[in-house]
């Protein structure tokens, strides 16, 4: 029985209208890229407007350390917003990067699966503390995007991320086993889409670390292009010493080297998010 079986409670109210629009940033493998992509797609998208809040669900934390949040400073996390302890905007700190807001993590969450217990309403925390997210609050206040950077396995508070967003952004390596990790991940999306979220879609898929000069990535580009089709991201996210660097100065790589090819990647999978959106928005 897969942890999406065990807590399946049946619960499928529909999201509250005037929500920001929310993405998890997924893939059950750990150093595809996931926190790095949250934290500059999320720079990317204040960059040209938006508002924006990073939810950490990963108890290691690296999110909110990337973007400068010296643990000392973490006075709630995700943890307390998920046992009920405060709500959602009690957690939020806000950035150095104007409109980038985060939800930071601390090391409790590792035991929030224990702590839950058999809660018939464990799936759906996250979802719920976001529903109340933009009550009552106007422009600036408000978000307009919440992006969700989840751990690398499939336990509850992955399935909470699911079960909370409208769509899945799937960073993934361009390695060898590239592929097998995404049919993985693609079955555990439709579980939830089946069990606790039937709205929830794929966003796209990037890939990353990408090293033109190495035949394997560039096979890895067209397996998954064509397994994939449209799904991918034309954007390409290279591999970047300062895209490795900027983390260990908490900051994204677009506020480290704005120049560098990382940043401008970072920037045109930005547009390319927002472009997809008005076309979600134009076909439904």
């Amino acid at each position: 029985m897969t942890v999406i079986d065990q807590i399946y409670q049946g619960d499928k109210d529909d999201k509250r209208a005037g929500q920001p629009r929310i993405i998890a940033l997924a893939n059950q493998k750990g150093g595809v890229g996931k926190t790095t992509t949250a934290i500059n797609l999320g720079t990317a998208l204040a960059a040209i407007g938006e508002r924006v809040l990073i939810i950490d669900l990963d108890p290691q934390g690296n999110a909110s350390t990337g973007l400068g949040i010296d643990r000392r400073n973490r006075n709630y996390s995700t943890y307390d917003v998920l046992i009920g302890e405060v709500g959602l905007r009690e957690a939020v700190i806000a950035t150095a990067v104007p409109r980038l807001s985060i939800a930071p993590s601390t090391m409790d969450l590792s035991g929030l699966e224990l702590e839950l217990g058999n809660a018939r309403d464990r799936a759906f925390r996250l979802r719920d503390a976001i529903a109340g997210l933009n009550h009552n609050a106007q422009p600036p206040a408000d978000y307009t995007y919440v992006l969700i950077d989840c751990p690398p396995s499939l336990n509850l508070l992955t399935v909470n991320a699911m079960a909370a967003s409208d769509a899945i952004l799937v960073p993934l390596q361009c390695e060898f086993f590239a592929l097998e990790g995404l049919s993985q991940l693609l079955q555990t999306v439709e579980q939830v889409r089946s069990t606790l979220n039937p709205d929830l879609t794929i966003h796209g898929i990037v890939l990353t670390m990408f090293d033109s000069r190495n035949n394997l990535s560039n096979q890895v580009v067209a397996d998954v292009r064509q397994f994939m089709g449209n799904k991918v991201y034309d954007t390409m996210i290279p591999r970047n010493v300062r895209i490795s660097e900027a983390p260990s100065y908490g900051k994204p790589v677009l506020v480290y080297d704005l120049k560098c090819t990382g940043s401008e990647a970072y920037l045109r999978l930005a547009t390319e998010v927002i472009q997809r959106e008005r076309e979600l928005r134009t076909t439904h």
